[in-house]
Formats: C-alpha cells, structure tokens, sequence
C-alpha cells in the first residue's frame, strides 16, 4: 500500500526535482559572477609589462626639460620648494613666513624622495610624479581588463591613457595633481576586486547551500580590498582634500555592489542585509581606515618640533594625554587656517588669472593651461622659434566626454549595467563637487583624476562597438576596424600635440596651428 502511495506521488511530482533545483543554483551562480575573467593570463600580464614600459619611457623622456633657468614653472614654484625644505629639514615644513602650505604633506614628501635621489632640478622634482603616472598606465590596463572581461580593450585603455595629454604633462610636473589621481585609481582598482570577491564568497554559500541560512545573507569576512580601498582613499586626502569626493562616491558604490550582490545571491531581504552585514564595516574602511592613513601622513610634523602651526595648542608635558591633546589641538586649528585659505580663495574681478577656467569648460577641454613659454628659443631652423608646455586634453578623447556620460548614464539607469555606473561616479566625483563655489578661483589641472575615468568611460563603448567574437567574423572584423582607426586617431592627435606636451623647439607657424579654439589662446 505504501508503495502504491509513493508511486501515486511520483505521478503527481513529475521527475526528480534535484536537476531543476541544480539548475536553479547554476543560474544563481551565473548570476552573481557574470563572466568569466580572460584566461590568457600570461598574455594579460604581458601586454600590461609592455606598454607600462612604453608609458614609463613616454612619460619620462626628456623629464628634466623645460625649466625657467633651472627653477621650476608654474606651480611647480609652490610644491617643490616646499619639497626640498622637507628633505632638508626632516621631513616637515616649518616657513610660516611663505604661507602657502595650503595642502597635507603626502605629495610634497613623494617630490622630495625625488629630490633626494637626483636633486633640485627637473629630474628630482619630477621623477615621483612621472613614476606615479607610469603606474597609473599599469593600473588602468587591469583595470579596463577587469571591467570588460578582455585582455585586447585592456591594452587599449592603457594605449589611451599613454596619449592623453592631461596625463602626460601632469606627470611630468612637480605639482600634487599625478599622486592624487594614483591613489584615486588604485582605489577604484581596490574597489572592484573586492566586488568580485564578494559575489565569489556569495557563489560558494549558494552553491554549499548555506546562503539561505539567514534572511539577511551571509557573513563575508574581513574584506582586504575594501580596507586597502580606504587606505589608498586616506592617502589621496593627504595629497589633496578633494580626495574626500571620492571617499563619499566609492563608499556608495561599494554599498550598492553590496546590495546588488546579495539580491542576486537570492537573499530575501539583501537592503537589511547590507545594512547589517556590510554597512559599518564599509564606514570602517572609509572613514576609520582612511582616516588614520591620512593622519599617517603626518609623521614628519608629529615629530617635529618647528613644523608649520606645530605648537599652536599647549602641549602638556606631564604626560602623555597633554603631548596628544596638543599635537592633535594644533593638527586641527592648522586644517582650520587651510580651510580658510580655500574658502577665501576667490575670482578677484579686476585681477582674474589669464588661465583660470570654470569647470563646465572642463569635461571639453575649452580651457587649457598654459604652464612654460619661451618665444625667442633656437632649434627649430628659423630665427624665431617657440618652446612652450600647455595643459591639453588630447580632443579626440577630451570631445567626446559629453557624449561618453551621456550613454554612460542611459546604460546605467536603463540597462543598469554597474560598470558605467562605477565609472561614471567616480567620473563625477571629480567634477560635479567644483560647481558647488563658482566664485572660488579654479584652473583646468584640477581634472586630472578624472583623465582615467574618461579614458574607461571610453573604452566600455568600444567594447561593444568591437562585438563578441561569436557575433561573426564579419561583424567583428568591421567592428575591429572601427577601433583600431579610432585609436589610430587618437594617438596621432597626441602626436601632433607632442611638441606643446613637452616644451621641444618649433616654429611660431607650427605654435599657432597647434592652438586650435579662440578658447586656447
């Protein structure tokens, strides 16, 4: 009779639900990792070697060249004088009398480590700098070989970073701007291999069966790439405040890889899940983590005893608590006179800078910078020549930008494709938060932690133009062509600007054709 039952049964379940349940966790599974990372390995790290050795000699040929009579330009003037007082002091700067120690030492400590092995002159103040762009160019090609799964729009990322001409000068300047847009992209890195790992550990729960256990997902584990996040983020505010931007865009971003992660897990409740699970040890890593590598950055003027504003608060010798309450007393009222300065750096209307620009001239490039200008040099076979170095977005990137947020925003809002909105969030942190104070005096350098998110924002687009490789060998033939001329395109556009990207000789007539909008002059 029992038998008769269980067969009755059978009849009425159909087959045996162990496939379908099997299939169910395999398309959870498929869900949460995506596809699969490129498994030319080798040929990835290959590709990555050899164009960081062509961006490295692209970015550090001819470094020392130009100079005004062996000082430094531009502002060049600011960072590297207070560098080498750095070096000759201990590490700390201590001129009250200059003032204009308006930023944290992180980057005028990378420029004295320069000076320190070549000098004060061109090569030592801006070897750090070249370098930090250099890796960036390593840093991108994984990075666009991550987001997109390919190894061929990996290289070219690194192929248009190479040939963009806000990276190239600034890394080839003694200024604060290249540091900042390394740490940046580093974090951004950071961000996204955490983001993998994370839906890797939420794989292992569903395919183990475990991930149900709890209405809110599970535990993750300490989370290494989140916490190196939040030091690289710590280290860009000890270059320049505005790193403070991106600590807020990349703490959402890792917040809703989260939420998006543990939704396609099949958690019932994946918002109280972030919220519980995730939510305090991301403000932990950027902002607990981040904050004490900022304060590390600090070191020199911890110890010193005539840093700049060291002594502004008592310090209490009797013991330890007075030594802290004073350095961090006199820590807090120094970053209170910085902010002011910032706060009153404002457009004189009768004194505007010939170069200052607002920043809806900046996603275009409307506006460049002129740093060098020398009109009576020789070397350029006529008796009039010019050497001059100008800030220029390569246009054939620079142009696009617009257009490039534009699709980057309908793909993430109507596709919801989280690599447009990973990359445009960190686009915009480096842009939207200048809007905030029109009146403050703003300059077309302050965009160079965004020149890599362009670049990437770029390239997620061409990956599609290029097509998969089952779309059929005509389809992708033509969309490989496409490509290649565009990158032909714009890397003869960054040799054309080479001469006004690097000071060399040329004719007045070749001087005024590389200035090609009114904007320019």
């Amino acid at each position: 009779m029992s038998l008769l039952v269980a067969e009755d049964e059978a009849d009425r379940v159909g087959p045996d639900p162990a496939p379908r349940q099997a299939d169910a966790t395999e398309s959870v599974r498929d869900r949460l990792l995506g596809k699969p990372m490129p498994t030319d390995r080798l040929r990835g790290w290959i590709v990555t070697a050899v164009l960081g050795l062509i961006g490295g000699f692209v970015r550090f040929q001819n470094l020392g060249n130009p100079t005004d009579n062996g000082t430094p330009v531009f502002d060049e003037k600011h960072y590297v004088p207070q560098a080498w007082q750095m070096l000759r002091n201990g590490w700390f700067e201590d001129n009250p009398g200059y003032r204009l120690t308006v930023h944290p030492p992180l980057g005028k400590t990378l420029i004295a480590f320069g000076e320190s092995l070549f000098g004060y002159n061109g090569w030592g103040w801006r070897f750090t700098a070249a370098l930090a762009g250099a890796l960036m160019i390593v840093l991108i090609i994984r990075i666009a070989r991550r987001l997109t799964r390919s190894t061929l729009l990996g290289a070219i990322a690194g192929i248009l970073l190479i040939c963009d001409g806000v990276s190239h000068l600034q890394s080839r300047m003694g200024m604060l701007d290249a540091f900042l847009a390394f740490f940046i992209l580093a974090a951004f890195a950071a961000l996204l291999v955490d983001r993998d790992q994370v839906r890797s550990r939420l794989a292992v729960a569903v395919a183990e069966g475990w991930v149900g256990d709890s209405t809110y997902g599970p535990r993750l584990g300490v989370r290494w790439f989140r916490l190196l996040g939040g030091v690289l983020l710590g280290l860009a505010c000890g270059v320049k405040w505005s790193g403070l931007y991106f600590i807020a865009a990349f703490g959402l971003l890792t917040v809703l890889f989260d939420v998006t992660a543990r939704r396609a897990a099949g958690v019932r409740h994946p918002w109280i899940g972030t919220a519980l699970r995730d939510l305090l040890p991301a403000l932990w890593a950027f902002i607990g983590v981040a904050a004490i590598a900022y304060l590390s950055t600090w070191w020199g003027w911890f110890g010193s005893e005539t840093g700049i504003d060291r002594h502004l608060e008592p310090t209490d010798a009797s013991g330890p608590w007075g030594v802290v309450k004073g350095a961090f007393g006199s820590l807090f009222q120094f970053h209170e006179h910085v902010l002011k300065f910032h706060s009153e750096l404002v457009t004189d209307p009768n004194k505007q800078h010939p170069w200052e620009s607002k920043p809806w001239t900046w996603p275009m490039g409307l506006r460049p910078m002129l740093y060098y200008y020398e009109g009576s040099t020789l070397g350029c076979g006529e008796t009039k020549c010019v050497a001059a170095t100008m800030l220029i977005g390569t246009p054939a990137l620079w142009w696009l930008a617009l257009p490039m947020l534009a699709w980057g925003l309908w793909r993430m809002v109507a596709r919801l494709d989280w690599r447009y909105a990973a990359v445009v969030t960190a686009y915009l942190a480096g842009l939207l938060p200048w809007f905030i104070n029109l009146d403050r005096q703003m300059y077309f350098f302050y965009v160079t932690p965004i020149a890599a998110f362009l670049v990437l924002g770029l390239v997620l687009p061409l990956g599609h133009i290029l097509g998969r490789v089952r779309d059929g060998a005509e389809r992708r033939g033509t969309g490989l062509l496409v490509v290649a001329l565009y990158v032909g395109m714009v890397v003869a556009n960054f040799v054309w600007l080479w001469p006004i990207l690097n000071g060399d000789s040329i004719t007045e007539a070749r001087w005024q054709a590389e200035l090609w909008l009114p904007s320019w002059r």
